[in-house]
């Protein structure tokens, strides 16, 4: 049956997931599950915790809130999928989902790359200007920025969704991938792909390497700042929460880059899916992690409501 956008005959596709590991799939299973389980909980506590608390009502803790809320929506992109393509040999998708998933999977994945630059910004305001911190970062300029960071995401996303929903499938319609990704889709289409490959590309660029760059630059101000702090343990107690926030940021961003700023079909599809594995499973994970139980005032008040909570 033809589409009626695109004439493909092609109206769903199979995700193989990890199919090729089919002796590790019922230990994969259960990592999975729980990895989820706790992203979600763990990012849902911390969206309660900051809404709950007065004390938190700051820049930074608005920014970890969206973050979160971010985290969640996006793990539960990919997520339920992935879970259930480690149950059953073969996951049939219609087309229709297929394009809605990877619409908010780039929806997601471009807003997180916004946000986490934004988050780099207001902590290279707060330690490299802190006397013009309160001005240049007001609340109305924090959720100016907030509201920029998703409305960008939301306009990045569309341009390469829209232009793979064009391609025409004809067959076969085995993805090998977990989910409906950018470069498994166009390796699939039998029309001609070099335009869109190209915008994606592009497109790419511009977000993830523009925006690791303009985090890097952000942090490396930061650390030439704290390098002139003349108090040792501030020196280790800063370097140490920036150190672990980069090395996050730089996972994410590593392997979005590895991913998508290269030639098509460089790596093996099972590399592509360990490495895939990396921004969609496990810093969603850690993001909050790092950017929450690293921080005083956040772990201060998490014991307190835990100790409120275990006295009941």
């Amino acid at each position: 049956m033809a589409h009626s956008k695109n004439t493909s005959t092609v109206t769903e596709f199979h995700l193989l997931g990890f199919q090729n590991l089919s002796a590790l799939q019922a230990l994969l299973f259960p990592v999975f599950l729980l990895t989820y389980l706790l992203t979600v909980t763990g990012n849902l506590t911390i969206i309660v915790i900051v809404s709950q608390n007065p004390r938190l009502n700051t820049p930074m803790y608005t920014f970890l809130k969206h973050l979160s809320l971010l985290e969640i929506w996006y793990t539960t992109t990919i997520a339920p999928m992935l879970l259930t393509s480690l149950l059953s040999w073969r996951r049939a998708i219609s087309f229709p989902a297929c394009m809605t998933q990877l619409y908010f999977f780039v929806f997601f994945g471009a807003t997180e790359c916004f946000l986490l630059t934004t988050m780099a910004y207001d902590r290279y305001l707060a330690i490299c200007n802190p006397l013009y911190y309160t001005a240049l970062m007001s609340p109305g300029a924090c959720m100016k920025l907030v509201v920029g960071s998703w409305m960008a995401g939301l306009w990045t996303a569309l341009v390469p969704s829209l232009m793979i929903s064009k391609l025409r499938f004809c067959g076969p319609n085995q993805i090998d991938h977990f989910f409906c990704d950018l470069l498994p889709l166009m390796q699939l289409s039998c029309s001609s792909t070099a335009a869109t490959e190209t915008v994606i590309f592009i497109l790419s660029v511009m977000v993830l390497c523009i925006c690791f760059l303009m985090t890097l630059f952000s942090y490396v101000f930061i650390v030439s700042t704290i390098l002139k702090i003349p108090s040792a343990s501030g020196q280790r107690k800063t370097f140490s929460t920036c150190g672990s926030h980069l090395a996050v940021v730089t996972i994410y961003y590593g392997t979005m880059i590895s991913m998508y700023v290269r030639p098509n079909a460089l790596l093996s599809p099972d590399l592509n899916k360990v490495i895939s594995v990396f921004y969609t499973v496990v810093t969603p994970l850690l993001n909050p992690i790092v950017y929450s139980l690293r921080n005083r005032d956040f772990k201060e008040i998490l014991r307190k409501v835990v100790k409120r909570n275990s006295s009941i």
